[in-house]
């Protein structure tokens, strides 16, 4: 185990390698203060507390931060973890520094409804301290990478937990950031995880294979470096294998062997200035043969978190596909480090957040506002993926959405008014339908009109965009009250039915108060107004309440139940066998029909089968229907739910998806978040853009399984969820 005093040489030689100019009396102050506060504290393996800030420190000097981001990384603890306050800090080292403490400072003495909400409140008071100085983001990934570093001392439950928010928020946030060094190792420890097995599997396969790779690769590295020497270029070139996420990715959404996996290698080429580049890829260019459609130029598009680079694939020698960067050094820094490459280059940026490149954390900020928590989270993702679609308006201006983006995800980028009135649309002077499906390099032209009527419910279901839907949804709860109340209270009293109770006892004015209390909304209007925009759904609505509303059906019941009881005492009892009540047959065999997999809450019917039982099939289940013929009329039988069935009940859902890389990772995170048990997770492409996606898994009721069929129908490619299959 290091020693406190190995890490902080540790950290004073990245300072002075990476940021000379910091003064190390300062420093040296910051960590004695850290290491006071934290002296009686210790983290997982045993070590003292005062590692973890030291560790931190050195990621933020490593990324070229100056001295108040280094002696917030040291302090960065202190008021969340000690009895240290911001004044205290604000005194000792400055205003900045106490700002930036406090914005990676989590709300942990606020209490909470749930841990969603947490999250969801610990990320917006982030996000909001990013959009005033961006140093904030910084450190926090500095210290979540350092917590990812030591997580095999974490239980595996909270290895699971932390890993997956990596992955879905974190990650995703250093990508946005152009931080590609530190996202890739945030994305492969994470991983190994997450799914353990598989990240094992690709190790020893690359393992397996790297004699062959280090072959492959150094004959194709000696072939340009001559051509490039005899040119009179000068550069440096590096050579690696894909990073094993990215392997993973395409391992298991397309079902693909390694050997199979387009450009494992790839080589960066970096060069003295950007006439150099462009001379680099003609020598590549005239060695190997070009992979049509593989080659980009992000030197004068460059990505919108600053990424700058040629990318090009070709094919070796040896038949084998590799890919080629080619880049200045600064790009390559930028490209390593992101918007932390400015401080390294001196360009003066300002730590207030006003530049351009930041607004879309304040977009972030504004459009969350009404989400709920599972939304927001679960919405990070979509908005940070790094899929994207770079098109251009009329005039030249280059705007990136995600993959698969729709011209109503183009107007509401460009303003909400433009989206709001947009009665039309032009892709390339071309006019097309809003389901049209935005292409690299399109030209897209709105039109707009005073007298439109406004967005289209359907529109929800047509953009990508977390944005545009949030837009879209503002609108409506500004313009359509008394629409969105009736749409919603017809959604939430159809789920309260699908649960066995009545609208009818909402009226009580006994529970109401209760149930508005619990909901966290002024009046029952309110919540169905919330609904009806799309900021609520009838289930998580329904499920606030739910065990009040049985709670109170059940107290009321009680007297009618009692009278029943002694009018019917001579009947003869139902039996329930499996969570199923079987009406006049006692101890009979129940067989849970596979075609159709239902659960406790759908309408179900029971047929007398030949030799195995009674099958509980759901009403509207095609085979059901062909069983209903004359001959079988005298072999179905009444059959109902058990009141509370103890036992989960095995269903499947068929997902029709856009065929993309990560799309079975992001259905297994939702049933990894759900806490679901899970017996199968397949998927198969048609090799036409399309797959489908197979998936089992265990649930209590039909609440629950709205509930995953919402979070499925969520995730970006998915088109339609089905339940059961044949």
């Amino acid at each position: 185990m290091e020693s406190v005093q190995e890490h902080y040489q540790s950290m004073r030689a990245a300072i002075e390698t990476f940021t000379p100019n910091v003064s190390m009396e300062l420093v040296d102050e910051a960590f004695r203060y850290a290491e006071e506060k934290h002296k009686d504290q210790r983290r997982k393996d045993g070590s003292p507390y005062i590692i973890h800030p030291l560790a931190v420190a050195e990621i933020v000097a490593e990324m070229g931060l100056d001295s108040d981001a280094i002696l917030a990384s040291l302090l960065h603890d202190t008021i969340e973890d000690t009895d240290t306050s911001y004044d205290e800090v604000a005194k000792r080292f400055g205003v900045t520094v106490a700002n930036l403490v406090e914005g990676v400072t989590k709300l942990t003495r606020v209490n909470f409804t749930s841990l969603e909400d947490e999250q969801m409140e610990n990320l917006r008071k982030m996000f909001l301290a990013m959009s005033k100085d961006i140093r904030v983001i910084l450190i926090k990934i500095a210290d979540r990478l350092h917590n990812t570093r030591t997580m095999q001392y974490q239980t595996p439950a909270k290895q699971k937990s932390k890993s997956l928010e990596t992955m879905e928020i974190y990650a995703p946030l250093a990508h946005r950031l152009g931080m590609q060094k530190i996202k890739w190792e945030l994305e492969d420890t994470s991983l190994r995880y997450l799914d353990p097995i598989g990240y094992e599997d690709i190790s020893r396969q690359l393992d397996e294979k790297e004699a062959e790779f280090d072959h492959a690769m150094v004959s194709i590295r000696e072939r340009i470096e001559q051509r490039l020497r005899d040119s009179g270029i000068k550069f440096q070139m590096y050579g690696r294998v894909k990073h094993i996420y990215s392997i993973y990715r395409k391992m298991y959404s397309q079902n693909k062997t390694l050997d199979e996996v387009y450009d494992l290698y790839a080589y960066r080429i970096i060069v003295d200035d950007i006439a150099d580049c462009y001379n680099v890829l003609g020598h590549i260019h005239d060695l190997y043969n070009l992979v049509p459609g593989r080659f980009k130029d992000y030197i004068s598009t460059p990505k919108p978190n600053g990424y700058q680079s040629l990318h090009t694939t070709v094919i070796g020698s040896e038949g084998i596909p590799f890919e080629v960067q080619i880049r200045t050094a600064k790009m390559h820094h930028t490209a390593e480090y992101g918007i932390a490459a400015h401080w390294k280059y001196k360009e003066g940026i300002s730590t207030a957040g006003g530049e351009e490149e930041f607004e879309w954390v304040r977009r972030l900020l504004e459009n969350q506002q009404d989400s709920e928590a599972e939304d927001f989270i679960s919405s990070l993702k979509i908005d940070m993926f790094d899929d994207e679609v770079f098109v251009f308006t009329p005039r030249g201006k280059v705007i990136s959405l995600p993959s698969g983006s729709t011209p109503i995800d183009f107007a509401y980028a460009i303003h909400s008014e433009v989206g709001n009135h947009m009665v039309g649309a032009k892709i390339n002077g071309r006019i097309v339908g809003y389901d049209s499906v935005l292409q690299n390099g399109d030209i897209v032209e709105i039109v707009t009109s005073k007298s439109a009527k406004g967005p289209s419910r359907d529109w929800l279901n047509l953009c990508k965009s977390n944005q545009a839907r949030i837009k879209i949804r503002q609108w409506y709860k500004k313009e359509r009250r008394e629409e969105n109340v009736a749409t919603g209270k017809q959604s939430f009293e159809e789920e309260l039915r699908r649960i066995g109770v009545q609208p009818s006892m909402l009226n009580r004015e006994d529970l109401q108060p209760t149930l508005l209390k619990k909901l966290a909304y002024g009046s029952m209007d309110d919540m169905y107004a919330a609904i009806g925009y799309g900021g609520l759904t009838a289930v998580k609505a329904v499920n606030k309440i739910k065990d009040e509303l049985l709670r109170y059906t059940k107290s009321a019941r009680e007297p009618e139940q009692n009278h029943a009881d002694i009018t019917n005492i001579n009947r003869a009892p139902k039996k329930s066998t499996s969570g199923i009540i079987v009406e006049d047959i006692a101890n009979c065999v129940i067989k849970f029909a596979r075609c159709c997999t239902p659960v406790p809450g759908d309408d179900i019917v029971g047929f007398i089968t030949k030799g195995f039982g009674v099958s509980i099939h759901r009403r509207d289940c095609p085979n059901a229907a062909g069983a209903a013929s004359p001959d079988n009329s005298g072999r179905w039988v009444k059959v109902t739910w058990a009141s509370a069935p103890l036992e989960t009940f095995s269903t499947s859902f068929e997902l029709d998806c856009t065929d993309r890389d990560g799309m079975a990772l992001d259905v297994a995170m939702v049933v990894t978040s759900m806490k679901l048990r899970c017996s199968e997770l397949a998927a198969r492409a048609d090799g036409q853009g399309n797959c489908t996606v197979y998936l089992t898994v265990e649930v209590r009721d039909v609440t629950e399984l709205n509930t995953i069929r919402t979070r499925l129908a969520n995730i970006r490619g998915v088109r339609t969820v089905r339940r059961g299959r044949s």
